[in-house]
């Protein structure tokens, strides 16, 4: 059932007429229906107070309980019934289990059952499975893990962490993201060629500000040459701010080691995902199928894996900024999901500190300081490959099994050239 507080909250929403800023996971649902829009924050894993909200606040679509149960009831969605085949349920599982989801824990694995497969099976079973499929893996992971030190933030966007990712540097591929400090919604998560170009880091900065047309309170990053531009950027935006950390303040430098959200993100990237990367190139380079040296295999390596990586990565922040924190001793730190918590923060008794910015504005710093991603690999090759791949009707990769057999065919026939 809904909590008290929750339907109090829900009542004063409808009354002042609050209007949210479009998640990505909404943002393309605009033209669906009022029953789809409902099946498809289901399927999310959306609870009921959760549906009732974005259905109010991004939609303007105004249902009681009562109403949201018997459409859901209509449409055969129903959390504890109709389970999934557990035929199913297992051959998906195993099919993780050969990729980076061998690093997922039961929780993480059960969400994306949910997100990914559209499966209806239960958290037990889930780590029933992983227990007799990977029980080395559930021993690992049961280990004893650090305790940090509590985080304080008010409220969505009045501090963004952000910070770049080197575990996957030595084979060319260079991570950077960004946090927001009291959901833990992640803002952006990117792979490129460098996460040390300022101006590449601004137009990842620029196109999260576009889509929500506005700025956190403050930023805070490393004191590396890579941040000068979004320093000056949100420094920029907020220069006659009349708010609190204006100007100047807006953006604080700090040792990477400090930045606590990111860092502590980092780590649970490494964990679910990109471990299984490293050991992945690793073994590559062992088999002497990948030599950094080498020009060629190092395009090649790119141009095949970018694009796997960059869709795994997107994955992986979806089914985090859908997936439920569970409560802690830090009051600063609510329980809740990411999605939720940010987009939704009345719901926790709090307000969004997005710093609404002019257009011009953003044009002005896209024109000065920004530098198009999109090169990721250099003309030359790109259109060598692309020869290569439509003489032999090949497509681009889906998977890094369908990438690693790109890879060795692309290197082969430029041998024979």
């Amino acid at each position: 059932m809904l909590s008290g507080c929750l339907l109090y909250f829900l009542v004063i929403l409808a009354m002042h007429n609050v209007h949210a800023v479009l998640p990505p996971c909404v943002d393309t649902l605009t033209r669906l229906d009022r029953n789809s829009l409902i099946e498809h924050y289901f399927h999310l894993g959306f609870d009921y107070s959760e549906i009732l909200g974005f259905l109010l606040l991004c939609h303007g679509i105004q249902i009681s309980l009562r109403q949201l149960k018997q459409i859901l009831s209509s449409n055969g969605l129903f959390r504890r019934r109709a389970y999934s085949s557990p035929r199913q349920v297992i051959t998906a599982v195993e099919r993780e289990l050969r990729g980076s989801g061998s690093l997922l824990g039961y929780r993480q694995m059960h969400q994306r059952l949910r997100c990914q497969y559209r499966f209806t099976v239960d958290r037990e079973s889930v780590r029933l499975i992983l227990q007799s499929l990977d029980p080395d893996g559930v021993e690992k992971r049961s280990r004893p893990r650090l305790r940090r030190r509590q985080y304080h933030s008010k409220g969505p966007n009045y501090i963004w962490h952000i910070d770049g990712y080197d575990k996957l540097k030595p084979y060319g591929f260079c991570v950077h993201g960004a946090i927001d400090g009291y959901s833990r919604r992640i803002m952006w998560l990117e792979v490129g060629r460098s996460n040390n170009n300022p101006r590449l880091i601004a137009s990842y900065f620029l196109d999260c500000v576009k889509e929500l047309v506005g700025v956190p309170r403050i930023i805070r990053g490393d004191q590396g040459t890579e941040n000068v531009n979004v320093a000056a950027i949100q420094r920029f935006f907020r220069y006659d701010d009349q708010a609190d950390f204006a100007g100047e303040k807006s953006f604080l430098y700090g040792r990477s080691v400090s930045n606590q959200r990111i860092e502590a993100w980092w780590g649970f990237l490494r964990r679910s995902d990109t471990e299984w990367w490293i050991n992945f190139f690793k073994d590559l380079k062992d088999q002497g199928l990948y030599n950094e040296t080498d020009l060629f295999q190092v395009e090649c390596l790119l141009f095949c894996f970018m694009p796997v990586l960059q869709d795994e990565l997107r994955r992986v922040v979806q089914e985090w900024n859908l997936h439920k924190i569970r409560p802690s001793s830090n009051e600063s730190s609510p329980p809740g999901r990411p999605e939720t918590l940010y987009f939704l923060p009345e719901l926790t008794s709090t307000s969004s500190y997005l710093n609404n910015i002019k257009a011009i504005d953003i044009d002005v710093a896209e024109d000065v300081c920004c530098e198009s991603p999109d090169t990721d690999v250099p003309d030359s090759f790109a259109e060598l490959a692309q020869i290569i791949m439509d003489e032999k009707g090949l497509e681009m990769p889906s998977s890094p099994q369908s990438a690693l057999n790109l890879y060795l065919e692309l290197l082969s026939s430029i041998e024979d050239i």
